[in-house]
C-alpha cells in the first residue's frame, strides 16, 4: 500500500500523513455515532474526569471497567468546584473509550478492512493487534492540553511494536489542537511506563530515562483536514495544545502492537479469556 518514498519517510521522520485515508460518508457517519453515545450518556457520580497534567485522577475503576467496553469521560475543565457541569452535556466529554472498535457497530466497520490490515504490515505489524479505541473530542474552549508523551508508555511490548492510527473525523488545525510531533525522535528511549498493579487497580507513572521532553521548536505541527490519517511509531514524543477556539477536533485513535512481541503483563489495558485481542481482519 505504501510507497517506497512513504517507507523511507516513516523510517526517518517515525510518523506518516495520509490525506484522504477515510471517505466522506464514513467519516461522517463516525461523527453522527459519537454525537449519538453523547446524547445517550447519562452522568452520574461514578463518571470520571480525563486528565493528562494529574494522572492520578485516572487511577480508578473507571478506565480499568472501560478495557472492554465504551464509557465517556468528562472534559476536566467541563466540571465546576462542586462537580457540576459547566457546560452542555455535548460539549463536556473529553473522551470515550476503549473497545468501541470492538463493541460498537459503527466504529467495528471503520476500526477494520484490508487497507487498515495492508497499511500496519507495512509499517512493520507482522500480527497486527488492536488494543484500543478512542473517539478523542478535543472541546472548544476547554479542551485541555495534551502533554508530550510516548504511547509506547501505555503499551508496553518487547520488542516496542505500539502504533498508533489518528484519524482526523473534523479539520484539525492550529487553532483548535491539532497533534505536533517531533520528526525523528522515534529513536528516543522510553521516558516512563503507565504501571499497573492489577491485584491492587493501582496505577502509576514510572520514570525510566530523564531525556527532557521536546518543546514546540524543533517540532512540526500537523494539521490534518478530517479523513486524514496519521500514523506515528511509540517511542515518537507528540503533544496538542488546548482548544481555546470556537470549533472543536474529533479524533478517533486505535492503537495496534505486533503479536509476535511479547505485551507486557503490567499494561493497564488488559483482555480476558473472554474478549481476546484481534487484528484488522
Amino acid at each position: 500500500m505504501l510507497s517506497p518514498e512513504q517507507v523511507q519517510a516513516w523510517q526517518r521522520d517515525g510518523y506518516l500523513v495520509l490525506p484522504g485515508f477515510k471517505p466522506a460518508a464514513e467519516v461522517a457517519a463516525a461523527c453522527a455515532r459519537a454525537r449519538a453515545i453523547v446524547d445517550a450518556f447519562e452522568p452520574d457520580a461514578s463518571t470520571s474526569r480525563f486528565s493528562t497534567q494529574d494522572r492520578s485522577k485516572l487511577a480508578d475503576a473507571a478506565l480499568l471497567a472501560s478495557a472492554e467496553t465504551v464509557r465517556c469521560f468528562f472534559e476536566e475543565e467541563a466540571l465546576d468546584a462542586s462537580g457540576r457541569l459547566r457546560v452542555p452535556k455535548a460539549e463536556s466529554i473529553n473522551k470515550i473509550g476503549h473497545a468501541l472498535h470492538d463493541r460498537d457497530p459503527v466504529f467495528i466497520g471503520f476500526s477494520h478492512g484490508p487497507e487498515l490490515d495492508a497499511l500496519a504490515r507495512d509499517l512493520g505489524l507482522a500480527q497486527p493487534q488492536v488494543w484500543q479505541s478512542q473517539l478523542i473530542f478535543k472541546q472548544p474552549r476547554i479542551g485541555g492540553v495534551v502533554d508530550w508523551h510516548q504511547d509506547g508508555s501505555f503499551f508496553l511490548t518487547t520488542p516496542q511494536t505500539v502504533t498508533t492510527f489518528w484519524f482526523a473525523l473534523e479539520d484539525a488545525t492550529l487553532a483548535n489542537g491539532c497533534l505536533w510531533v517531533k520528526p525523528g525522535a522515534q529513536h528516543d528511549a522510553l521516558r516512563e511506563q503507565y504501571v499497573c498493579d492489577h491485584a491492587s487497580g493501582t496505577l502509576s507513572m514510572q520514570p525510566l530515562d530523564r531525556t527532557p521532553w521536546p518543546t514546540t521548536e524543533g517540532s512540526v505541527p500537523l494539521p490534518a483536514a478530517a479523513g486524514t490519517l496519521v500514523v506515528f511509531g511509540g517511542q515518537l514524543p507528540h503533544y496538542s495544545a488546548p482548544n481555546r477556539s470556537e470549533r472543536s477536533r474529533l479524533a478517533y485513535t486505535l492503537h495496534a502492537t505486533c503479536g509476535t512481541a511479547a505485551y507486557a503483563p503490567e499494561n493497564w489495558l488488559q483482555r480476558s479469556p473472554a474478549f481476546p485481542v484481534r487484528g484488522f481482519v
